[in-house]
């Protein structure tokens, strides 16, 4: 009987990652193994109703990945096992206990530790070194929005840039902040991570073209798509490594206290040419 893996669908190169690491560990789509798929957009709703869903199918492990996508499932159920390929600080929003011993039924792969964010800003000013102020896109709901900010403000002096938060709660909130914003000379901007920047990616994209701001991103496909700068961990590792953990608790070992939670162990660093020829031009 196939063993039944449920989760959210994740991007296509991600998912393509994860699915080729479980085969190397001879776990077979069709043979042994079944995947159900879930992908709610970024809605909170449907986010909860997806969780309950998936939680309601008794699968053997479920993985999702993001803050708002973990939260849920957690309050849907502590019995079933969650490995997270990504999640911005799982011990602040109370998903594990500890990176060490996580102590619940969830554990997976931090997306970054917080002293990520101070480089967007040295790489911001490097790009551009004619920025003095920069706006900072962050989720304010969520715990890592404020933490990332606050590093970012931290770093700020040193690099004689005055930092503005921008939350975003709704598309028409962070396009009236950015014009705002864009009406001061020499700014720039930084997306922090989070699902809801992922989900105005495109607008904040265009955004930052309208009004010619040089822009760091915390997503490589943001910046493939048209942003300027991309500095973080490389996701398709995080999705194969996830996929070990998922493999170990097919196997029988428990999340809560055989795997903890760890760290990236690869960075990149993309930046898109015609974008910076374009804002030197």
């Amino acid at each position: 009987m196939a063993r039944r893996l449920r989760g959210r669908s994740p991007r296509a190169h991600s998912n393509a990652a994860f699915l080729q690491a479980l085969q190397q560990l001879g776990w077979t789509v069709g043979r042994n193994l079944r995947i159900d798929y879930r992908w709610p957009g970024g809605d909170a709703e449907r986010v909860r109703k997806y969780a309950a869903e998936l939680v309601a199918l008794a699968p053997d492990v479920i993985l999702a990945s993001g803050t708002a996508n973990v939260g849920p499932l957690l309050q849907a159920t502590r019995t079933v096992p969650i490995v997270f390929p990504i999640v911005g600080d799982p011990v602040g929003a109370g998903f594990v206990d500890s990176l060490a011993r996580p102590g619940g039924n969830a554990t997976g792969f931090m997306s970054f530790e917080y002293g990520l964010s101070g480089k967007w800003l040295e790489l911001l000013k490097q790009i551009a070194p004619h920025v003095t102020q920069a706006a900072v896109l962050r989720d304010a709901a969520t715990t890592s929005g404020p933490a990332q900010f606050g590093v970012i403000q931290a770093v700020a002096p040193s690099l004689r840039v005055e930092v503005n938060p921008i939350n975003m709660r709704d598309a028409g909130e962070i396009e009236r902040a950015i014009a705002a914003f864009a009406g001061s000379p020499n700014g720039g901007l930084i997306l922090t991570a989070g699902a809801v920047g992922q989900l105005h990616s495109d607008l904040i994209i265009a955004l930052a073209a309208r009004h010619k701001l040089p822009a760091v991103y915390p997503y490589r496909h943001i910046v493939t798509g048209g942003g300027l700068i991309f500095y973080g961990p490389d996701r398709t590792d995080q999705y194969r490594r996830a996929a070990g953990y998922v493999d170990r608790i097919l196997k029988g070992e428990k999340p809560g206290g055989d795997l903890p939670v760890q760290a990236p162990t690869r960075y990149e660093l993309v930046i898109n040419q015609r974008i910076a020829e374009r804002l030197h031009s």
